[in-house]
């Protein structure tokens, strides 16, 4: 069944993601494309919908963004989400203008007229604003339908063209009913039926795979991780034994990692093919302080031994890879105006001398969406509720040069933290934990001596997708047992600290 979407285009605002991944919640596909995306593009995927979102521009400044204007010629339900909103009203002849008084935070939306987009959502429900112009005049053909205290065009509707505008956003979490709303325009304003399913996106990308591989093999890339493993049984049930799994070990695991990879695989009676490449990793790491340098090297790395090995095989004409929806939006600003994050080791593409083509069936779906999957296609609860490993492993997770000694004591600290984590029951309950090697050295006092040790930083995250975090509230107790267990076994380190950034401002991993 092919889904007809809801596309999302992107101004650059930080809850671009989640309106697409509120909308899938519902059942309803969406895809996220540039603001700036070609309409013969958008028509080609024939969709029921169109969301222009927020953004960090004024749609009066000289450089703001603006899309094909064509788009609003298309006969299709179109929600504009705060500069979105102020780009249809500036289209349709409205004014816009900086607010006099800026408006952050919760506000209290009061309803004018009923509307099916409000439908069983409460009048005086709690908003989320963020925006610091406002419409100042109300563009042609349109009408009021809620208010808030600061802003007397908080909803407003030409109904005969079946345009809506918020000057709030639906999307976060702040807003209370803002899920209904966003599933109300979808179900009531395009007609949208709730056909989204991890079941429905199984039995797609399977048969994608099939028509794609046909009798080729395929290489692939496996960590033990939840994204690598939900890849190879895709293509397991897909291809069967055309499927060769290569797991490479590239010295940045975690502890006794590749023994419980090898173990996980022998369970699952899928061949698995180790290489040891630790050598080769560290020594081209060898030096490399820079975050951005350490994943391309690492990316390039994975690649060439992935190469060597496809070349003892015959018929190998692919190679799969477990990229992510939030690893395509945070590596490049292909969505949008938004900014890259960092680059991810398995984004942007194979080299020009690989011959190889790339199969990601995984790569227009968030992270949770792939646990569901993984349950969907009859994995493990427990190899499905490991926290999140980044690709190029502890090297991000060690500021500046990675060596073979900072290697051992980040281990170390990090088997103590996910013991202390799951005996106490807080593993479950969390996104991802882990420990992060700082390399800055302190004054301390061990016995009667003075030290000047290393320090680890326990990094402890609550989210969905990844792509927004909180800082996890670990009991005290717990930390403090982390802390002492560390700073008494693991050798070179004499204090630990928590990270309580949540995301954003900064990302989960430090590198």
């Amino acid at each position: 069944m092919k889904h007809v979407p809801i596309i999302v285009l992107d101004f650059g605002s930080q809850y671009t993601q989640i309106i697409a991944r509120k909308l899938r919640e519902s059942g309803v596909y969406s895809e996220i494309v540039p603001y700036n995306e070609k309409i013969e593009n958008i028509l080609r995927k024939s969709p029921s919908g169109i969301i222009l979102s927020g953004g960090p521009a004024s749609v009066y400044s000289k450089d703001s963004y603006h899309p094909d204007e064509h788009i609003f010629n298309l006969g299709i339900p179109i929600l504009g989400i705060c500069y979105g909103m102020q780009l249809m009203s500036q289209f349709f002849g409205g004014s816009v203008v900086p607010a006099n008084q800026q408006e952050y935070g919760k506000a209290k939306l009061t309803f004018v007229k009923q509307n099916d987009i409000f439908k069983n959502t409460s009048d005086e429900q709690i908003v989320w604003m963020s925006h610091g112009d406002k419409v100042d005049e109300l563009p042609h053909g349109f009408e009021i339908i809620a208010t808030s205290e600061n802003s007397p065009y908080a909803a407003i509707v030409n109904e005969k063209e079946r345009m809506y505008a918020f000057q709030f956003h639906p999307e976060v979490y702040h807003s209370d009913e803002g899920s209904k709303i966003l599933k109300n325009f979808a179900k009531y304003i395009c007609n949208c039926e709730s056909t989204w399913n991890m079941g429905s996106f199984a039995k797609e990308q399977i048969e994608k795979i099939k028509q794609s591989v046909g009798d080729k093999k395929v290489l692939c890339g496996v960590s033990g991780g939840v994204d690598s493993s939900v890849v190879a049984t895709l293509l397991n049930e897909a291809i069967g034994d055309n499927v060769i799994c290569v797991f490479v070990d590239n010295g940045l695991l975690r502890a006794n990692e590749v023994q419980e990879v090898q173990d996980m695989f022998k369970t699952r009676g899928v061949p698995l093919i180790t290489i040891d490449a630790s050598e080769v990793f560290l020594k081209k790491l060898e030096g490399i302080t820079d975050p951005e340098t350490k994943r391309k090297i690492i990316g390039e790395t994975f690649i060439e031994i992935f190469d060597i090995e496809a070349k003892k095989h015959n018929g190998i004409e692919f190679l799969a890879q477990g990229t992510l929806y939030t690893d395509v939006i945070e590596s490049v600003s292909v969505k949008g105006p938004s900014k890259t994050i960092k680059s991810h080791h398995n984004v942007g593409g194979l080299p020009s001398w690989m011959t190889f083509e790339l199969i990601e069936p995984l790569r227009e779906i968030f992270k949770d969406e792939v646990r569901l999957l993984g349950l969907e296609l009859g994995l493990p609860k427990d190899m499905i509720g490991r926290h999140p490993f980044p690709g190029p492993g502890l090297a991000i997770r060690i500021m500046g040069d990675v060596n073979k000694s900072d290697l051992k004591i980040l281990r170390k600290a990090d088997v103590i933290m996910l013991e202390v984590l799951r005996s106490s029951g807080y593993y479950d309950k969390t996104w991802q934990a882990f420990t992060v090697l700082l390399n800055v050295k302190s004054v301390g006092v061990m016995g009667d001596n003075r030290t000047y040790d290393n320090t680890i930083c326990v990094r402890i995250v609550n989210a969905t997708d990844g792509m927004t975090a909180t800082f996890a509230y670990i009991p005290h107790d717990i930390l403090e047992t982390i802390s002492r267990r560390i700073i008494n076994e693991v050798w070179g380190i004499n204090r630990v600290v928590y990270d309580i950034s949540s995301k954003p401002p900064a990302t989960i991993e430090w590198e």
